[in-house]
């Protein structure tokens, strides 16, 4: 084979990882099992049940109902395909912040349902009162991010929950990346702080499982049975899920890496990462750049298109925000000595550092 795996040492605007060894090891056990058949595959389909166990633990759910996913689009379609299929509108619509996701865009098209976009506060969370707005009685869903992929932000979720029952629709909650930080903070925004219906949180990110590895959680197991199918010629004899055959190789190693570091192993990764946010942003403040201010792990920063090319071109994996912002995302993999070689190739290509953006 020719072709050699990604090297994460320039990776900074990644939301996934290099796994961790145990959810490395449990993946290669399990490549060839199937938990989309969990008749045939009863080893893995334990272990997913052992995943939404641990992930309920981290959400603060004591009884979750739920599947691995592929990833985060998987399960926020699904939690589309939820509201709209318990809904009695014939004509559903969502309500989604403009920091959401765009999955949702594709789950709006996919599914055939209205998609009513809420701007956002300054402080880049969603406006309550453009959400209030835009409810009416076809409303099915409203979506809380809970560690936006732009700027780390967690919206106001206990207010958008009473914002959801008094319309009568479900709330979905997107903490993919978030998940395995908010933990540690003080934010609301799981099960146990508000009237959430459905989660997404992906192992696969903050959680260090090997890919693919999503989560999608419901507070309630029958919200899955408007999804359910037959499934006459497997051992099992519905199905819920998107996809019919599914990663036992990401569902293994969900399970064994979140029992391998859950809480403390998260905890520390979290501190880490959160302080090498908080370093970072100054750093470039200190240069003269505009930075906002990191909530969560992830530092967005206005740089000119000019250095952010060259940057590229050097080999750093940069991304930028909707509004052209530089962002830099702290996973496990980044570290202080990665930030600071970072550093030295922007002082290199602006000699003139301390410029104003």
């Amino acid at each position: 084979m020719r072709g050699q795996p990604q090297d994460f040492d320039r990776v900074l605007s990644s939301m996934c990882t290099p796994p961790h060894p145990v959810a490395r090891d449990a993946a290669e056990r399990f490549l060839a099992t199937n938990p989309g058949d969990p008749g045939t595959y009863p080893a893995v389909a334990e272990l997913e049940d052992r995943a939404v166990e641990l992930l309920g633990d981290v959400v603060g759910l004591s009884d979750p109902a739920g599947y691995i996913a592929s990833g985060g689009t998987e399960a926020n379609i699904q939690a589309v395909r939820i509201a709209r299929n318990h809904s009695v509108s014939s004509d559903p619509n969502v309500v989604v912040p403009e920091s959401a996701h765009f999955s949702f865009q594709k789950a709006a098209d996919v599914l055939a349902v209205e998609l009513r976009i809420a701007p956002l506060e300054d402080d880049y969370t969603v406006d309550l009162g453009a959400v209030r707005r835009f409810c009416d009685e076809d409303t099915a869903c409203i979506v809380g991010v809970a560690g936006s992929t732009e700027y780390g932000r967690v919206d106001p979720i206990p207010e958008l929950g009473r914002i959801a029952n008094e319309h009568d629709a479900l709330l979905h909650v997107d903490a993919a990346w978030g998940g395995f930080v908010l933990p540690f903070t003080d934010h609301e925004w799981h099960f146990g702080h508000a009237a959430v219906d459905t989660m997404t949180i992906d192992p696969h990110k903050m959680g260090q499982a090997a890919i693919p590895a999503g989560g999608l959680l419901a507070r309630d197991g029958s919200l899955f049975d408007a999804l359910a199918v037959d499934t006459p010629y497997l051992e099992s004899a519905k199905q819920a899920t998107l996809t019919g055959t599914r990663s036992g190789a990401g569902v293994a190693s969900a399970a064994a890496v979140i029992e391998e570091l859950w809480p403390d192993g998260y905890r520390e990764n979290y501190e880490l990462a959160q302080a090498n946010a908080d370093w970072f942003a100054a750093e470039l403040r200190d240069r003269g750049f505009d930075v906002v201010e990191p909530d969560l792990p992830l530092v967005s920063a206005s740089v000119p298109l000019d250095l952010f090319e060259s940057l590229r071109e050097v080999g750093w994996r940069v991304s930028r925000t909707g509004a052209d912002e530089m962002r830099v995302v702290m996973m496990p993999h980044v570290t202080r000595e990665m930030l600071e070689s970072f550093l030295s190739d922007v002082d290199r290509l602006v000699p003139t550092a301390n410029i104003n953006t």
